[in-house]
């Protein structure tokens, strides 16, 4: 698999985000919020949302490298057609790389199931 994230690949419009948002199904860990809505293209887009909840901007951007590099690694090479936001909770500042890891490969389950579900429909 390509090293890259692509920007064909990443969701980062306003409205798009908060059309995921509002009909997306709901998969929750300790410190993500995650939500994933069937897509017509076949392979899966991730938006991330980290919002300031009073901290700066190098711990932000911290939490967003971690959580694309993650994503790239952990939901991207997973081959479904679905749309995933994931917005973090005031916790997730507290937490290491391998903590997110963790959090998202419940994800990977969710988003794969997700998936084999649409698949027999």
């Amino acid at each position: 698999m390509s090293e890259e994230y692509p920007s064909s690949k990443r969701i980062t419009r306003g409205s798009e985000l908060n059309g995921i948002l509002k009909k997306g199904r709901r998969v929750r860990t300790l410190d993500l919020d995650v939500r994933l809505l069937a897509s017509p293209l076949s392979f899966v887009r991730v938006g991330i949302l980290v919002p300031r909840h009073g901290q700066s901007a190098v711990r932000r951007n911290l939490v967003k490298r971690r959580l694309r590099e993650l994503s790239r690694k952990i939901l991207l090479p997973v081959q479904v057609s679905m749309n995933v936001v994931i917005r973090c909770n005031p916790s997730v500042y507290g937490r290491t790389f391998e903590e997110l890891r963790q959090q998202l490969a419940g994800v990977h389950h969710a988003l794969v199931e997700g998936g084999n579900e649409e698949r027999d429909r």
